[in-house]
């Protein structure tokens, strides 16, 4: 189980085979990596599994391997297309399974070397790999570098987002309690038998697709990641792709994606994020891997009106993205509207 997602096994992976399984997608959010927060979003997690499969449809059409098998309605696997026709907005997704062993965590640090020992050559991949096209506001590059590193001719970050001239892919754990950007060789160590390289291209592949679609619908991708599983020597695209929990779209200038809830909650709940910040440092300090038994403060609930902006956000968005109207939600100009006035 994930945060805002359940797994449903029907063959679990063996060493030498894929399984089968689906994601159940819920209406669960989270930020700052804390897991189910105190609210649902309605209807966040159809949408998350529209964009999700829709984006998967792309890349098979592009030749792009993915985990997905199609979604499921009423315990039958079926195209996207398949189950819009019929008026359902899914939310559960058919997908191959992986092998995803243990990840041991002893004397202050995770033992990669135990988690490839039992994976073999058929495993999911324990790296998240980011692709940035542009830096907006709350990107975590902007802590971790300087514009020059990235060819820009400026000492400081602006106020405002800022194109990058070409994408940047990183490399950031996946299975640790508290994520960490990585060094190419760190990467390249974790990722076991996969090529660095490879997972880097397969990132600019969903790039480039997920981009395009974008520009259709009137949306900027500004930055996103995907997870990969590994198999046969091959590099397929797992997790979900492309929607506005994974990836950081805007929308004539602002943002569309969770990351208007995080932004949310920094300006009105600065002493729980704050004390989110605080926690992880004491844990990474003292070598503790679950940073949230040392959160001195709960988050708070979101007033109604705020969650229902938000699930307009979500909603009107998937409808632009996949060009169709999903869900009974406003405009997109008029969710966004809502979005600005939060």
């Amino acid at each position: 189980m994930t945060s805002v997602k359940n797994f449903r096994v029907a063959a679990a992976a063996m060493a030498d085979a894929l399984g089968r399984g689906a994601f159940a997608f819920t209406d669960d959010y989270s930020v700052f990596d804390w897991g189910k927060m105190p609210d649902e979003i309605p209807d966040k997690g159809a949408s998350l599994c529209t964009m999700g499969a829709f984006n998967f449809e792309l890349l098979e059409d592009a030749g792009v391997p993915t985990h997905y098998r199609g979604v499921v309605v009423d315990g039958e696997e079926q195209s996207l297309d398949a189950a819009l026709a019929d008026g359902h907005a899914p939310r559960e997704m058919a997908i191959d399974l992986t092998q995803v062993p243990d990840l041991p965590f002893e004397a202050g640090s995770y033992d990669y070397d135990a988690y490839h020992g039992a994976a073999g050559s058929n495993y999911l991949i324990p790296l998240e790999i980011v692709f940035r096209n542009r830096v907006p506001v709350g990107s975590s590059l902007r802590k971790r570098s300087a514009p020059t590193d990235h060819g820009l001719d400026r000492d400081s970050w602006p106020d405002e987002p800022v194109d990058l001239p070409e994408t940047v892919v990183e490399f950031s754990t996946k299975y640790e309690e508290q994520d960490r950007y990585l060094s190419r060789a760190e990467a390249d160590e974790i990722a076991g038998q996969a090529s660095i390289g490879a997972l880097a291209d397969r990132a600019r592949e969903v790039n480039r697709i997920v981009t395009e679609q974008a520009a259709e619908a009137g949306l900027t991708n500004q930055d996103g990641k995907i997870e990969c599983l590994y198999v046969d020597g091959e590099i397929r695209v797992a997790d979900v792709v492309g929607t506005f929990d994974e990836s950081r779209f805007a929308y004539g200038g602002q943002q569309l994606s969770k990351e208007v809830i995080r932004q949310y909650h920094k300006r009105t709940q600065p002493e729980w994020v704050e004390a989110v910040s605080a926690a992880k440092e004491r844990a990474k300090a003292e070598g503790v891997a679950d940073w949230k038994s040392l959160c001195e403060h709960q988050p708070e609930p979101l007033d109604e009106s705020v969650i229902e902006v938000a699930r307009d956000m979500y909603c009107a968005g998937t409808n632009a993205y996949v060009g169709r109207e999903v869900f009974d939600a406003p405009s997109l100009d008029d969710a966004m509207d809502a979005v600005r006035s939060l």
